[in-house]
């Protein structure tokens, strides 16, 4: 998307639904990036919880278990408010982690991810180590190990893992933060 210089609205669900729309959902990309065993759907709402993904990830096994999937979260993120218990570091961590770690949504496979969409110019490094602050206040969120560096991507920073304990399960959260601020039109 980024390499596209792709026009996006301030808006979650618009961003959502580019990706979604012109790569996870395109053929071309999705063998191009080695994603083609795997489907991706939008707003799903799951049927034992009261969850509403932003994109839930189906893998070859899914057929044969219909609980076994992959969520992705998707929340904003911007300069305002970087340790309040308002702005969106705040709703990136209430309303994206602590949906995996309260059991809002369903981990199938101990493992889901978030997708941080930067909408302003921000130092990303900083602005993990702000919503780390803020996981460590908030023990809706059962954190067992806060934002940690973890290359996913090779050659891309801006990638990390966390785990959090549900019920004596260890679950782990991939995040990806991907740099939409010169994008935002």
């Amino acid at each position: 998307m980024l390499e596209d210089n792709v026009v996006l609205s301030n808006n979650e669900n618009r961003i959502r639904d580019v990706l979604y729309l012109n790569y996870l959902n395109e053929n071309s990309v999705r063998n191009k990036i080695k994603l083609k065993n795997y489907y991706f759907d939008r707003e799903i709402l799951e049927d034992e919880t009261n969850g509403r993904t932003d994109i839930r990830v189906l893998s070859p096994y899914s057929f044969e278990d219909t609980k076994a999937y992959y969520i992705l979260e998707c929340k904003r993120l911007n300069a305002i408010n970087p340790d309040g218990k308002s702005g969106l570091n705040s709703e990136y961590t209430n309303n994206g982690i602590c949906r995996f770690a309260s059991k809002t949504y369903s981990t199938y496979y101990k493992t889901n991810g978030m997708i941080g969409f930067v909408v302003e110019e921000i130092d990303i490094h900083q602005n993990t180590a702000s919503i780390n602050k803020l996981l460590k206040s908030c023990t809706q969120s059962n954190t067992s190990q806060v934002l940690k560096f973890r290359e996913i991507i090779p050659d891309f920073e801006y990638t990390y893992c966390s785990s959090h304990d549900l019920n004596g399960d260890n679950i782990l959260l991939y995040h990806l933060m991907l740099d939409f601020s010169k994008h935002i039109g």
